[in-house]
């Protein structure tokens, strides 16, 4: 059985973050989930029939209709994980070429690795879910869509003729799926905005233009986005001092690098790796949620989106 620690929802589906205990018997869902362990032990699925271990290492992948079910650890031992149900008809509007038409669902495989970009956003939208003194939906919907984003690019697209692939969704355009990428490679406060559009073959008016269209974001808010993903990991996972956190993402400044944060996230590089300490680390131990506020999302595409506390 699960239990529920946060819930966050939106057209795209619900995202769940939860702590699991007990066995949970065979069941299906109408969406396409994905679970992503965060932290505690490892834990057994049985998936059509198959027995696969999540770990730390992996990402499981569960199609519509498919019979699941959760098998308990002897020791009683328990796991937090990061589950995304995902809604097909959702996934059939935003990526047409994609999902529509697909008999078996969009996951070629139930078990694979996970990258190391998608291990970094599950464990950040794990950490901010819990650490709701300083929430941010606007900060979650964006991870939402570089986690669905991530795995379309990494498990799917990859697997099938790349061609069509995008075709009919706002990021069919290669250019700016390709930016992402350069951005995402090295979220730092110096990228040379004029150096990505030339890198993808765009003047800079029209590599604005584009990118808006498709992300629903600037660049510039892009990689601020992917700079204070990045921080919040460093702060909340590691021993990273702030000064070499401030150095990496590119601020000449520590100071400049606190003030960012702040705008951005509602505390101090220090404030948040304080609160966010205790029993959110991967490993450590499990701690009791907290009621989250209801918040309203505003990106495209994934709108009406809530957080809510544990029923």
């Amino acid at each position: 059985m699960f239990n529920a620690l946060r819930i966050f929802e939106g057209r795209f589906g619900r995202v769940v973050l939860s702590e699991s205990v007990d066995s949970q018997a065979m069941h299906t869902h109408a969406e396409h989930q994905l679970i992503i362990k965060y932290d505690g032990a490892d834990r057994q699925f049985l998936i059509g029939g198959e027995r696969e271990v999540l770990t730390r290492n992996d990402i499981l992948f569960i199609n519509s209709e498919r019979p699941h079910e959760t098998i308990a650890n002897e020791d009683g031992s328990s796991v937090r994980l990061l589950l995304m149900n995902i809604s097909p008809e959702w996934l059939a509007q935003t990526f047409p070429a994609m999902f529509r038409g697909a008999e078996q669902g969009p996951y070629p495989r139930t078990l694979d690795a996970v990258t190391p970009h998608i291990r970094k956003i599950a464990d950040a939208m794990a950490i901010d879910m819990m650490n709701d003194r300083f929430l941010s939906s606007d900060r979650l919907e964006f991870m939402v869509q570089e986690l669905i984003l991530s795995i379309i690019d990494s498990y799917i697209a990859k697997r099938r003729s790349t061609s069509p692939m995008w075709r009919g969704s706002r990021f069919a355009d290669s250019r700016i799926r390709r930016a992402i990428a350069l951005l995402r490679a090295r979220p730092n406060k110096e990228v040379n905005m004029d150096d990505i559009a030339s890198q993808v073959g765009l003047s800079r008016s029209r590599f604005y233009d584009l990118f808006q269209m498709c992300t629903g974001r600037s660049p510039r808010e892009y990689l601020d986005m992917l700079c204070v993903e990045t921080a919040i990991t460093r702060l909340s996972t590691s021993d990273t001092k702030i000064g070499d956190v401030s150095a990496e993402l590119g601020f000449s400044a520590q100071s400049n690098f606190t003030r960012f944060f702040l705008n951005q996230v509602g505390a101090s590089p220090s404030e948040y790796r304080r609160f966010s300490s205790v029993g959110l680390t991967p490993a450590g131990p499990l701690a009791p949620a907290s009621p989250a506020s209801p918040a309203s999302p505003s990106l495209p595409d994934f709108d009406s989106g809530s957080l809510e506390p544990a029923k």
